[in-house]
Formats: C-alpha cells, structure tokens, sequence
C-alpha cells in the first residue's frame, strides 16, 4: 500500500500541472470544473470525428452506386437496349462483344449528355468546389439539369401512374417532379421508345429470313438452316446501308441533338 502512494501522488501532480496547479495544491484537491472541461473537450472531439466517419461511409456508399444512379438518369438504357435488339434481329450472339456494345453505348450517351454535363458542372459542382453555395444549394443545382432532361423525355401516363401508385398528386405542366416519380417513370418510357425502335430494325432482317426461307423451300433445300443462310445476307445489307452510322445518328437525334 506503501508502494503505490508515490504512484498515485505523481499521477496527481501530473494532472495538476497539466490544470496548471502546483503539485501541493494537486495533492490537496484537483480543480473539478477545469478537468470536467478537458473531458468535456476530449468527447466533442470524439463526437466531431463520428460525424465525420459517418459522413464518409455515406460518402463511399453514394459513389458505389454512382454508376447506377447514371445509368437511371441518363439515355444509357435506351442505347444499349437498341444495340442489343440491334445484335439479336441480325441474328449474331457475341459479336459485336458485350464490352464494345456498352463502350459504345456510353460513349453516345456522353455525346447526348454532354450539355446536362456541362450544365451540372457549371451551376453546381463549380461553385460548390469554391465554397460559393452550400452543399443542399449545389446537390439541388446538380440535379436539376438531370431533371430537366428526364421530364423532357418521360411520359405524362406513366409520370402519373407513377404518381399514383406513391399517392401523390400527379405534377402540374411545368412543375418539378419529384425524383422518386420522375426516374421509374422515364426509365419506362426509354424502355418503351427503345423497343419500338428495335421493332423498327427487326423489320428489314425479318423479310431477309422470310426470303431465304422461301427461296430455300423452292429450291428443296429444306434441310439447310434458314437462319445460317440469311446471316451473311443480312450482315452485308447492314453494311451497304452503313447502318451502324444511321442508328447512331437516329439515336442521338432521338433526344433532340445532332
């Protein structure tokens, strides 16, 4: 017991200086209110730096899914469902690849894009990298060129089934729709507009097939695949009318550009 007094009193002496208090009056009593403001300061600081852990993992949790959020607000499915209907109505399964099919799809969505881009950039993100807005003024100033562009080009029918099924009154000619009506509902309608489009392209190959299939049967050749006949027939028409260059163009006009 002996032993640990000396212990004890330099640790007492330590907080006391650190109090700024002599050593006797240390031992005589520690001032309560300075010690209680060091606690004080220690577990603001602990709170200061949970808020902050916090506000990285939503952080990290918004960027994984960054990619998505894109593709839902964007001309992305629209694109890649067209090329896609594109692939299967010529009758090929992997080829063009499905890396060059999606590079190709996100590099026409950047062109269609690119006024929303930069639109976003500049009344949103530039300002709230010089600390000129506050984060909800530049989250709002971002969005809103994406909003714009998706009320351009979603349905008023499925806009307002949409609304009702979330039982909310459906938005006014003009209005500003709110998000989580606005994007289920656009996604419907590119998908809608994506396969009347790949209905328009299946239009051409099918009467290749029908063709093929006619002449093959009169010719007896019943046995031979149509399909495999008809492949290299509809692969040379696609490119005599340089259809890569017309769907890409179609596609880009679609959305107002070009």
């Amino acid at each position: 017991m002996a032993a640990r007094f000396p212990f004890r009193l330099a640790v007492l002496a330590a907080v006391g200086a650190a109090l700024g208090v002599s050593p006797p009056a240390a031992a005589q009593g520690v001032d309560l209110g300075a010690l209680g403001g060091a606690l004080g300061g220690v577990l603001g600081e602990g709170t200061a730096l949970s808020g902050h852990i916090i506000q990285g993992i939503v952080v990290l949790t918004v960027l994984s899914v960054a990619p998505g959020l894109l593709i839902m607000v964007t001309s992305f499915t629209r694109i890649v469902v067209v090329l896609s209907l594109l692939r299967s109505a010529l009758g090929l399964q992997q080829s063009p690849p499905n890396m060059v099919m999606i590079s190709l799809a996100m590099f026409l969505t950047i062109h269609v894009m690119a006024p929303v881009f930069d639109s976003a950039w500049q009344d949103g993100v530039r300002p709230l990298l010089n600390e000129q807005v506050t984060q909800e003024q530049g989250l709002e100033r971002i969005i809103e060129p994406f909003r714009a562009f998706m009320s351009s080009h979603v349905r008023d029918k499925d806009l307002s089934a949409f609304a009702g099924f979330s039982r909310r009154p459906v938005p006014e000619p003009g209005a500003s729709p709110d998000l989580r009506t606005l994007i289920p509902a656009f996604l419907l309608s590119e998908l809608r507009r994506a396969f009347e489009i790949g209905f328009l392209l299946f239009l051409p190959f099918l009467v290749i097939d029908m063709v093929v299939a006619a002449v093959l049967m009169a010719m007896g050749m019943m046995m031979l695949p149509p399909a495999m006949i008809a492949l290299p027939f509809k692969i040379i028409f696609f490119v005599l009318t340089d259809g890569w260059f017309l769907i890409a163009g179609s596609l880009i006009r679609s959305y107002g550009g070009g």
